[in-house]
């Protein structure tokens, strides 16, 4: 950028790269000192005190709303010595012009330093941009770890780890919830007649009624091969733990088409209802379910059992309860 200046004051002449700062009037035949107001050196006020700073560095500024800022070096013309050529730069406010009169990399000299200035300001954004991009994408590779991480892959159930987090969270929070243990009669007969494809199928659709028959905010949870874990916080009353647990055992006594075929399970419930205020432990909480379970198993199948400390006392002195495979059966 560069300008020429009279022995007058005058512009004569005005580069096209800062003829576009002041794009609506020309600024030939105006007073330089009328157009730009020199910062520093701070002593100069007329063409005398300007001509007395040539080659020296100036900083400068528009006068305009803008008031954007410059810098420059001013130098005898050596044919006229009476007139001035001024070179001009924007130095470290080129972002900010570019941007406000909407300069491009033609609008500077190849050997500019504005260019390469530019040029780091162009990579840098860049740069910028690829790291969002790049963070964004771990960020979503990082979510879809942590959810594949707490997910059952063949159900999409929550798995064992997240069924832990969720009643430790319950816990904590010292509010009332229920845990129900679940575990399909018959299933093993399916997989041995019909196949594990079959078996595939039932727990699929299982986990479908499951879904169907518990809240939003429950967590259903799949937590062996055919033993699921329900975990219902906010629970005011045995009442509604009897409904659903009645609900999921009706549905799955409904034989499941596959291939031609019907398979034939139901569901034998435990369950325990921790009202709020009540200390407990994950582990005992988990015991007491299963202890429920197996009374349900006991009695016969397809029924749901409340937790009560006399179960435990029967089942300890029945002895240990049968193995996986024979319950499962």
């Amino acid at each position: 950028m560069h300008l020429l200046v009279g022995p007058t004051g005058h512009i004569t002449h005005a580069g096209p790269t800062i003829a576009k700062l002041r794009a609506e009037q020309s600024l030939i035949g105006q007073r330089f000192l009328e157009v730009f107001a020199i910062n520093r050196p701070r002593a100069v006020a007329s063409m005398q005190d300007l001509a007395a700073n040539v080659r020296k560095k100036l900083h400068l500024e528009l006068r305009d709303a803008r008031r954007t800022s410059l810098k420059g070096i001013m130098v005898p013309l050596p044919e006229d010595p009476d007139s001035m050529i001024l070179n001009l730069s924007f130095g470290i406010s080129i972002v900010d012009a570019v941007r406000d009169y909407s300069l491009t990399n033609a609008d500077f000299a190849a050997t500019d330093l504005a260019i390469e200035m530019l040029y780091l300001v162009e990579a840098k954004t860049a740069a910028m941009a690829a790291s969002r991009r790049l963070n964004m994408s771990l960020q979503g590779a990082k979510i879809a770890a942590e959810e594949q991480a707490f997910t059952d892959t063949l159900t999409g159930l929550k798995n064992r780890r997240a069924m832990d987090t969720v009643l430790a969270r319950m816990i904590a929070g010292g509010g009332s919830f229920a845990v129900m243990h679940i575990d399909l009669d018959y299933f093993k007969a399916v997989n041995d007649t019909l196949g594990h494809a079959a078996g595939d199928h039932v727990l699929q659709e299982v986990a479908r009624i499951m879904v169907d028959e518990t809240r939003e905010s429950d967590t259903v949870a799949r937590v062996g091969g055919d033993e699921f874990t329900v975990i219902l916080p906010n629970i005011a009353g045995y009442q509604t733990l009897q409904r659903v647990g009645e609900r999921i055992i009706e549905r799955l006594e409904v034989p499941v088409p596959f291939q031609g075929q019907e398979c034939r399970i139901s569901a034998s419930i435990g369950t325990v209802w921790i009202r709020a205020g009540t200390p407990a432990q994950a582990e005992e909480v988990l015991a007491d379910a299963d202890v429920a379970l197996y009374a349900s198993k006991r009695a016969g199948r397809a029924q749901q059992t409340f937790y009560a400390p006399e179960l435990r006392r029967a089942a300890n002195a029945e002895g240990p309860p049968a193995g996986r495979d024979s319950r499962a059966g």
